[in-house]
């Protein structure tokens, strides 16, 4: 099992999110990235600040991965898909 960590940057812009049910959508899909690298709608990004983005419906997850002894999995910004995302 993998471990999912939040910069405080991140989980501001979650629960800044005006509906809570989406939020908490995305709370449970950022979940499923415990099971790295079997997982779905996530790409890696080249020449971005990031290292990976995972696709939620309107909403982007960027996140970093450093693979040490445990896998650990830094969830750096969430962000409404515009033209201003990338």
């Amino acid at each position: 099992m993998n471990r999912i960590e939040w910069t405080p940057k991140a989980y501001r812009q979650l629960r800044k999110l005006r509906n809570p049910q989406v939020a908490e959508f995305i709370f449970d899909a950022v979940d499923s990235l415990a099971s790295w690298p079997d997982c779905q709608n996530v790409k890696h990004l080249t020449n971005h600040e990031y290292q990976y983005r995972l696709r939620i419906g309107r909403y982007r997850v960027f996140f970093n991965v450093s693979e040490e002894t445990v896998t650990i999995i830094t969830v750096q910004e969430v962000k409404k898909r515009d033209e201003r995302t990338y």
